[in-house]
């Protein structure tokens, strides 16, 4: 089975943000980065179904050249090789950019799985990776907690609102969108670590005309604020005036 796994590098989350001059990102010169948290549990899937079923698992992603930081931890951690789509522009793209980047990349690869994380802990819009199964036109499913494979059928576990699981069979080629928790992670060995060193990564401009469907035009931390209500009545009152209160107002109920 040949697998594309798709992961981001993102903002580490212990890192203190700080806005950068334009107002519309965060100033990363100084700051440390680390793998989409959705994205290294596809990508231990990845691992697990080659272990399973044998194959190849590339690893792919679309940034700066920075980005070289995270795919090589992925090939640590056992990918066989990688796709790197550069482009400092890539690093605040929106979901259309970013999947056009990658489908462009590697559509002709003819891969049987294309594994993304749900979503990305900067911008969380969860759409690359059901974008980019449209450019490639195949199957997709979102949500994914459990994968069994058969011939070439998918029947794949897909988690839903109220504690609710959906079942759902597809054909391969298909895109899955892994959610957070479906398997334990593996951390890279030192051996992996010395073996990503010699291991092939294609690095790949993404195409010209892609561009952006969203643009972010302003960011702000937001504004730290004390402020004291007294709720008066009776008791039934005050009772009453209080639920109504943290239901309609703070929205806690």
């Amino acid at each position: 089975m040949k697998i594309a796994v798709c992961v981001k590098q993102v903002l580490a989350r212990e890192c203190s943000l700080r806005l950068d001059n334009t107002r519309a990102w965060v100033q990363d010169r100084d700051a440390s980065f680390e793998m989409n948290e959705p994205d290294a549990y596809a990508l231990e899937e990845a691992l697990c179904l080659k272990e399973r079923y044998g194959g190849e698992v590339v690893v792919c992603s679309a940034g700066p050249a920075r980005v070289s930081q995270v795919i090589r931890e992925a090939l640590a951690r056992g990918g066989d090789r990688a796709i790197h789509v550069e482009g400092n522009h890539l690093a605040t793209a929106d979901s259309h950019m970013v999947a056009g980047a990658l489908a462009a990349a590697i559509r002709d690869e003819e891969f049987d799985l294309v594994l993304t994380g749900l979503q990305s802990s900067d911008q969380g819009f969860a759409q690359t990776g059901v974008v980019l199964a449209e450019s490639l036109g195949i199957p997709h499913a979102t949500i994914i907690m459990e994968i069994q494979v058969a011939d070439r059928w998918l029947r794949v576990k897909r988690e839903l609102e109220g504690g609710w699981f959906q079942w759902v069979s597809m054909p391969l080629p298909a895109l899955l969108t892994i959610q957070s928790g479906i398997n334990q992670l593996r951390y890279a060995t030192l051996r992996g670590i010395m073996a990503a060193k010699k291991k092939k990564v294609s690095v790949v401009r993404p195409p010209s005309d892609l561009v952006p469907r969203q643009e972010i035009l302003k960011l702000y931390i937001p504004e730290k604020k004390k402020q004291a209500q007294l709720i008066g009545g009776t008791p039934p009152e005050a009772a009453a005036e209080l639920v109504r209160v943290l239901r309609d107002q703070a929205r806690v109920i």
